[in-house]
Formats: C-alpha cells, sequence, structure tokens
C-alpha cells in the first residue's frame, strides 16, 4: 500500500505588501491529527491565521521553522493520511 503524503499549504492572503511568519507550530512531529485540528499560527502584521490538518493522520515533517518568512504557496509541513 502506497503512502498518501499531504501539504500544508500556505494560502494566498492577498495582501502582498505584508510579510507573513510562522508564529508558533502548534503540534510536535509524530503527533496524530484529525482532519481540521489546527497545526501551525501564521502571523501577517497584527493578524494571526491559525492553518488546520488538510486530513486524518500523522504531522511527518516541518518544512518551515518558527519565525521564518512564508509566502502563498509555500510548503509548511506534511501530513501522512492514515
Amino acid at each position: 500500500m502506497s503512502r498518501v503524503i499531504r501539504d500544508i499549504v500556505m494560502p494566498d492572503l492577498a495582501m502582498p505588501e505584508i510579510e507573513a511568519t510562522v508564529s508558533v507550530w502548534l503540534i510536535r512531529l509524530g503527533s496524530k491529527v484529525t482532519s481540521g485540528d489546527r497545526l501551525v499560527e501564521i502571523l501577517a502584521g497584527e493578524v494571526t491565521i491559525d492553518l488546520s490538518a488538510p486530513v486524518t493522520g500523522v504531522f511527518i515533517e516541518k518544512c518551515v521553522a518558527e519565525d521564518d518568512p512564508v509566502r502563498p504557496g509555500q510548503v509548511l509541513g506534511r501530513v501522512e493520511a492514515r
């Protein structure tokens, strides 16, 4: 059986003049997640945005560290569906 990996992707916030950064990861690698669970907070200007698990599974990879800048479409992490 092949593994199904889903990316956690930075959305387009339609605010190109505002830099967005990863504020805090809310979950540890290897943790079980349910679709919709909050995984990471993004800070864009004075606004905090929560990104959620795209599927139920296990959080397997962080591609961006806290305080790193992010851009629309960038992969922030990955969840293996289970």
